[in-house]
């Protein structure tokens, strides 16, 4: 487990990090959520050792960060790196030496990857000469390619397309479920609704929301159901500590202040007829989002 502790840094007298602790668990993916600006590149720069933190720890499994653990993280930063007029498969054996691996036990990971990742090009290609969706698929292996045993990656679904989307997520989780702890940002909400076993939302710098995705909208968000019948609904618009979210006649989606007023409303649409259907309601990721980080 990596734990950061009360992180903090400045930028030329802008405190850009608050006082930030969060944890990123084995075999667990962690989603690194916040607006542009709140400080999640800094926050994994920190982490790896490419920026100092003015103050506060970082710990691997208890024990303080080393420059070896770092090594031995994979990391994909937002902007590609790598060397454009460089053939991909070259690159990613000068990476992985870099790491000790013999040149051969390098070209077969580098191959293994980008068959993983579904690479639309030749491994010989140079890396200018494949589409950005490709460019971003060889910046995943890049970090991936010394066997890591951690991964932090900076908007790793940056330029993929759907299919290359899916592929990308079935690499992270065989690798997570290796026991390894990945903490990965993305503005793509939806995606990682998807994927992530814990969230750490932040906002400014600070964190304002960590825990399961669950967990999360049962502290965040006030409870809300769907309920659909044979019959008009108008009259839920009536009931005390009850706010109609959606209606459309049959069917209405409504928050109570408590399961109780939640039941009054299916006992009232008992005594009214069929009910067709009645459930709790999953609040979205992008709504949780706008909960936590607006005023």
């Amino acid at each position: 487990m990596i734990t950061l502790e009360n992180i903090n840094r400045s930028f030329g007298g802008k405190q850009v990090l608050h006082d930030l602790s969060f944890s990123i668990g084995d075999g667990r993916m962690t989603g690194f959520v916040g607006s542009n600006g709140s400080g999640k590149t800094t926050t994994m720069r920190i982490l790896l050792g490419v920026l100092a933190a003015d103050s506060g720890h970082i710990t691997v499994d208890g024990s303080p960060i080393t420059p070896t653990h770092r090594s031995a993280i994979g990391y994909m930063p937002e902007e590609r790196g790598l060397y454009p007029k460089m053939p991909i498969i070259d690159q990613l054996i000068y990476l992985a030496r870099f790491h000790g691996l013999s040149r051969q036990a390098a070209k077969r990971r580098g191959l293994e990857l980008l068959e993983l990742l579904d690479l639309n090009g030749e491994p010989t290609d140079t890396l200018e000469s494949v589409s950005l969706g490709n460019q971003q698929k060889v910046q995943i292996a890049a970090a991936l390619i010394h066997e890591p045993q951690a991964l932090v990656l900076d908007e790793p679904f940056s330029g993929l397309d759907p299919v290359a989307v899916e592929r990308t997520l079935n690499v992270l989780k065989s690798f997570a479920d290796t026991g390894a702890p990945v903490l990965f940002s993305s503005h793509q909400l939806d995606l990682v609704e998807r994927l992530v076993d814990d969230l750490v939302i932040i906002n400014q710098g600070r964190l304002v929301a960590n825990g399961t995705a669950e967990q999360l909208r049962r502290q965040r968000s006030r409870p809300e159901w769907t309920l659909q019948t044979e019959s008009d609904m108008g009259w839920v618009r009536e009931l005390p500590d009850i706010t109609v979210v959606e209606l459309d006649g049959t069917w209405v989606r409504f928050s109570a202040d408590n399961a109780d007023a939640a039941e009054a409303v299916m006992r009232r649409a008992l005594s009214a007829g069929s009910v067709r259907s009645f459930a709790p309601h999953t609040v979205a990721l992008n709504r949780l989002f706008q909960e936590v980080t607006q005023p």
